[in-house]
């Protein structure tokens, strides 16, 4: 089992910043690509930005040169810089994280989620 722990959400302005950071934590589990993802009731659930072990992003177009997805391997953690926030941002927001068991066999978990709400 990798635990997913995620931290930062928080009501702000638009136009201001914050960062997302998501902690992995299991043994027995090799964490390969990371990413966020948000929601908004009523709404599937949509790719945010994803980062792989070997520090391959990709992002939404939505938040292209807005938002920045970084690692830190050592502590498999993945952050998630965002800047010029807009009141669309505003969502809930959930790390995912890819894992390979040691003993073979592809697993995907998800955070908890962290809610990030941007003013007008």
């Amino acid at each position: 089992q990798v635990r997913l722990v995620e931290s930062g959400g928080d009501l702000v302005q638009a136009g201001g910043s914050l960062r997302l950071s998501c902690a992995a934590s299991g043994s027995d589990f090799s964490i390969t690509t990371m990413g966020w993802y948000r929601q908004v009731p009523g709404k599937q659930r949509e790719l945010v930005a994803t980062i792989t072990d070997g520090g391959n992003s990709n992002y939404a177009d939505s938040v292209k040169g807005r938002f920045t997805i970084s690692r830190d391997n050592a502590k498999s953690t993945v952050y998630l810089q965002m800047n010029s926030l807009k009141p669309e941002d505003t969502a809930v927001y959930y790390c995912n994280a890819n894992a390979l068991h040691r003993l073979g066999g592809r697993y995907r978990y998800w955070g908890q989620g962290t809610q990030v709400t941007v003013s007008s």
